[in-house]
């Protein structure tokens, strides 16, 4: 029997570090860092110096194929490259975590070579947009550096972000040489890292509207769908960034409760697909959701099957998208701009939820249960009304221009800030009950290297998981390398829940129950590796 919270038995096994890198590993990436840097910083000297011509060559000749000027044509693509890069090795990186625990450090593991990679990238493509413009103003909004350089605000707001990001590497190390490993996507360096990839979206899509407005109106049919295509995937990579938050359900390893995931979707939705509808026009949120599924079943075909890892799977927002799309039809909704935003957030906050959750049902591990309705809608539609909202004046502004006053502006943005601080904590608040939980394990397999059992779990009392909670299950993960294996329990009398599967408890696998019921998330587990490395 034991208690629902901190408990655990103990077999021996060796364990990685649970501290911060090793300190060689620290010292050649700085080093690494170091030498990039200085290179880069002499070309950009040399490119505004006139030094050298050949950087100036490229972006003319980049601006001849896509159609843009070459202050927007070469870091949008180089942005491409570094957020798919970025974003795949972030998928790895968590699928590695979850089938295998902890690594020996940033260079122990290959997936964050190309998470660094890219995250550089990122302030690098920054960094291009603002140095290559010579002799010229990058678009009506160009902010002054010196006498005779201008830099576009799009650029700016890029490098920053990838430079947040950047920053986050170094502290996640002191992170956690303080405070040891975390387990979750939501630690605050982790949230540098993925936030400043997903900002840099916003810089991108405003970087390509000062390189439009720099132009001028061009009718040339070829160069209309080179500039459609390049706003669909800037969106649809904007949605991918807001989504990167909700990895955790998506492999069915969530640590917070339920009610989270619709607002996050909500949030994800109501501003990125409607400034895409605003953007775009008509088909632009379903277009820029079908770029957002083209690299999300990408990215996790290449890390399940191809490289035999945790799989995930992810919200489709296709009801969302069609929501917003439906209502955009309705002319006189569609002219009334923050209107039409704050309609298609509450739209698609009800109905594009629901639909969604059809979805979360079929394909989820852990799908939405009645039991977390209520509250999710509650928390979801102040969210995605100002969300919406925010995508309105989003789209408004790249559009046309015409938004309402500064005070309007600042009370939308601030309102939804709130919104999603004060859903984020309601969201965050969980109680671990006065509770028990009796288990009879029966053998499977009894070898004690791949030991497999089956469960009976008895709670004391019974009616600690009510008639409809929102999850009974167990989780078994890092196991090394042999993904994640999550079973909701089936309940066969009042208060006894039996597994459905073989659960691994050998080696190095982590296998707990869990239990999530209105404010109750609780965890005790069955079977864990004593770890030397956090005493």
């Amino acid at each position: 029997m034991a208690d629902l919270g901190p408990f655990a038995s103990l077999v021996a096994v060796e364990q990685p570090p649970a501290g911060g890198a090793a300190l060689d590993q620290v010292i050649g990436m700085s080093v690494a860092a170091v030498v990039v840097s200085a290179a880069l910083l002499w070309i950009a000297w040399a490119h505004r110096t006139r030094r050298i011509t050949w950087l100036q060559r490229f972006g003319d000749r980049a601006e001849q194929r896509l159609g843009r000027p070459g202050w927007v044509a070469v870091p949008g693509a180089m942005l491409a490259i570094a957020l798919v890069t970025a974003f795949l090795g972030f998928i790895w990186d968590v699928s590695l975590h979850a089938g295998v625990g902890r690594d020996e450090g940033p260079l122990a593991n290959p997936a964050h070579y190309l998470i660094l990679v890219g995250l550089f990238l990122t302030f690098v493509a920054g960094a291009t947009a603002m140095v290559l413009p010579l002799d010229e103003v990058p678009g009506p909004a160009a902010v002054k550096i010196t006498r005779a350089w201008h830099v576009p605000v799009g650029g700016l707001l890029v490098a920053g972000a990838g430079l947040y990001a950047l920053i986050g590497f170094p502290l996640d190390d002191i992170w956690h040489r303080i405070f040891g490993q975390d387990v979750t996507l939501w630690g605050p360096t982790h949230i540098m890292l993925i936030g400043g990839a997903g900002l840099s979206l916003i810089g991108i899509i405003i970087l390509l509207r000062e390189g439009d407005l720099a132009q001028g109106k061009v009718t040339a049919p070829l160069r209309e769908l080179r500039v459609r295509i390049s706003y669909t995937a800037a969106f649809g990579g904007l949605l991918i960034g807001l989504s990167v938050f909700q990895v955790e359900y998506d492999f069915g390893i969530q640590q917070f409760r339920q009610p989270l995931h619709p607002m996050m979707i909500a949030a994800a939705a109501g501003l990125a697909l409607v400034a895409a509808r605003r953007v775009l026009g008509r088909g632009g949120a379903v277009l820029a959701v079908l770029f957002y599924l083209a690299v999300r079943i990408g990215t996790a075909v290449i890390v399940g099957p191809v490289l035999g890892e945790a799989y995930n799977v992810f919200p489709l927002y296709l009801g969302t998208a069609v929501v917003i799309e439906v209502l955009a039809l309705v002319a006189p909704l569609y002219r009334r701009r923050l209107l039409f935003g704050a309609v298609a957030g509450l739209a698609l906050s009800t109905v594009g939820l629901a639909l969604e959750g059809l979805w979360v049902e079929a394909a989820f591990v852990l799908p939405w249960t009645s039991d977390m309705w209520l509250e999710g809608l509650l928390m979801s539609v102040p969210v995605g009304v100002l969300a919406g909202m925010a995508g309105a004046l989003f789209g408004t502004a790249l559009t046309t221009g015409e938004i309402p006053g500064k005070a309007v502006c600042r009370t939308i943005i601030v309102a939804g800030i709130v919104a999603v601080a004060v859903s984020l904590g309601n969201g965050l608040y969980a109680t671990v009950p006065d509770a028990t939980a009796s288990v009879e394990l029966t053998d499977v397999d009894a070898d004690p290297a791949s030991r497999t059992v089956e469960a009976r779990v008895t709670f004391d009392p019974a009616d600690l998981p009510s008639d409809d909670p929102t999850w009974v299950q167990i989780t078994a993960w890092q196991g090394g390398g042999d993904g994640v294996v999550v079973d909701r329990l089936r309940e066969t009398s009042p208060g006894v829940w039996e597994t459905t599967r073989p659960i691994p408890v050998h080696g190095t696998w982590k296998t707990l129950i869990r239990v999530s019921d209105d404010r109750i998330l609780a965890a005790v587990p069955i079977w864990l590796p004593a770890d030397a490395a956090i005493d």
